[in-house]
């Protein structure tokens, strides 16, 4: 099993960076590709950016692609979601999640989530 816990989301300003964290437990985690999502009050959870078990290949939602980066060490159990020119639109609870199958854009191909973290970009 892996558990998962995220940190670093806070209130920030538009076009302000933030760098989220998602610690992972268990000795397996370089086996798992992870993803980063986000979901905005009423609205549904919604794909960010995912990554490889060995971090050689990334993805992203089109509304993030160019200011987000996803990437993650294996040898501390973490990966990272760098936010950059953050807009009021990016505010919402960020979770992250891991895959040992298939590590794709959907919430149910994801096993493992964390708690989520508020991040909070105002205008």
């Amino acid at each position: 099993q892996v558990q998962l816990v995220e940190s670093g989301g806070r209130l920030v300003q538009a076009g302000d960076s933030l760098r989220l964290s998602c610690a992972a437990s268990g000795r397996t985690f370089s086996r798992y590709a992870m993803g980063w999502f986000r979901q905005a009050p009423g609205k549904e959870r919604e794909f960010v950016a995912r990554i490889k078990w060995s971090g050689s290949s990334t993805y992203y939602a089109d509304s993030v692609k160019g200011r987000f980066t996803i990437s993650r060490d294996n040898a501390k159990n973490t990966v990272y979601l760098q936010m950059n020119s953050l807009k009021p639109e990016d505010t919402a609870v960020y979770y992250c999640a891991a895959s040992l199958i298939y590590g794709g854009n959907r919430t149910y191909e994801y096993e493992y989530w964390g708690q989520g973290t508020q991040v909070t970009v105002s205008s």
